[in-house]
Formats: structure tokens, sequence, C-alpha cells
């Protein structure tokens, strides 16, 4: 059903991005090219982790990534994500629009074993070859900086239960984002920065996941630093 009606909120996104809030990303042509190359010569599963600063970060990052064409050609690539349920799924209605948008709405703060259902259903998704999106820090940075502290465990618990997960780290930020917004400024230009890995942990448990997450984070907070370096 997705990928049915996916030709519409694709191009309906891409518009307001292109046109309405008028904004371009810097090296797109390569950073494309670059994404293309990770999907198409290995088919193991591959989890994008990302900072986030603004509510529409996901889209920004698929839209950063690939063209409305490429994800109509190869769906499997336009990643899911797990927004936050108050916000994006608060009737039965919203819930099942945003599955049919590959999003599984997810409750923070909510009971552990509700939690944990959620993320074993993103984690069978991811190992079925779909692309994912996770947070990390499991909401929008109130700082505007990476804040390693913050690192949630589920994200490590998703990489260590789907054997030979990628982490495809992606720092975005556009050059007028000082701190967390709803939206990107109007006719900003988005820099993004890309570090594929594979982070593994010799704990188990709760352990092993608060490792592999604080991994993640740790390396999103370097790319942070060396995009402030370069500027």
């Amino acid at each position: 059903m997705a990928r049915v009606v996916s030709p519409i909120p694709i191009l309906i996104v891409v518009g307001l991005l292109r046109f309405w809030l008028r904004l371009r990303v810097a090296g797109a042509k390569e950073i494309r090219a670059r994404y293309r190359e990770i999907v198409e010569q290995d088919r193991t599963p591959l989890l994008i982790c990302a900072n986030h600063l603004t509510m529409i970060d996901s889209v920004l990052i698929g839209w950063a990534l690939a063209g409305p064409w490429w994800y109509l050609r190869h769906f499997r690539t336009l990643p899911w994500n797990l927004p936050e349920q108050t916000n994006f799924a608060t009737n039965p209605l919203h819930r099942a629009l945003i599955y049919l948008f590959k999003c599984q709405p997810i409750r923070r703060g909510g009971s552990r074993a509700e939690v944990a259902e959620t993320l074993q259903r993103f984690a069978h998704i991811l190992a079925a070859s779909d692309v994912g999106l996770i947070f990390p820090e499991g909401g929008r940075s109130r700082s505007g900086r990476v804040d390693v502290e913050s690192a949630a465990w589920g994200v490590g618990r998703v990489v260590k239960s789907v054997p030979g997960c990628r982490v495809l780290c992606i720092y975005l930020r556009g050059d007028s984002q000082t701190e967390y917004s709803d939206l990107p400024s109007r006719g900003d230009t988005l820099r993004v920065s890309m570090y594929l890995f594979e982070p593994k942990s010799d704990h188990t448990g709760l352990r092993g996941s608060r490792d592999v997450a604080r991994q993640i984070v740790s390396r999103l907070s370097e790319m942070e630093r060396e995009h402030f370096d370069a500027r």
C-alpha cells in the first residue's frame, strides 16, 4: 500500500522543500552518489542515525540522500523512521496514514514492553533489507548541539538485534541553524556529512545496547566538531 501511494507524498514533499522552503543541499550530487553506492553494493541491513534539530529532519535527510525518481524505483531505500506517537499518531486515522508513509510511531517514555515491541518490529524491517532511520538522542537537541550523554539505549538494542547491521551516521545542519526549531529557515543551505561503520560491543543486554548507542552518538558529536571546524 505504501508503495502504491508513494508518488503523491514524495512529490508533494519535494515540491514543498524546493519551492516553498527554497532549501538546497550543498554537494547533493556527491551525497546521493555515495548513498546509492552504499545501498547498492551491500544489501546487509542499514540503519541511518542522525542528529536532530527540526521536526522535519527525517524528510530533510530523505531528500538529501536521493531524488524522488530514485525512491520510486528503489522504494526499500526510502528510510522508515520512528516519529513520536503523541505528535503524529494521536488517532487511528493518523496512525494508518503515517504507516503508509513508512513511519512506525513510538511513545517515548511509554512502558518498556510497548517500546520494546515497537523496536522489535523496526528491527524486523531492517533485517528484511528496508533502510531505517533513528535519531539516537531520542529527540530534538535543546542546546542545538549533539549531547553524548543523551544517547538512548533503543538504537543500540536495534543494532545489536540485527546481525551485520551497518550504521550510516549523518550530520545535517543548515547554515542558519543555531538552535532547535520546528522548521529550517527559508532559503537555507543544508550541509550533510556521512560516516559508515558497524558498531560492536562485547557487552550483552542493556549494557551492550548503551555501549553501541554511545558509540553512535559519539561519532555524531565528532562529525559536529568537524562541521564547525570546517566553517
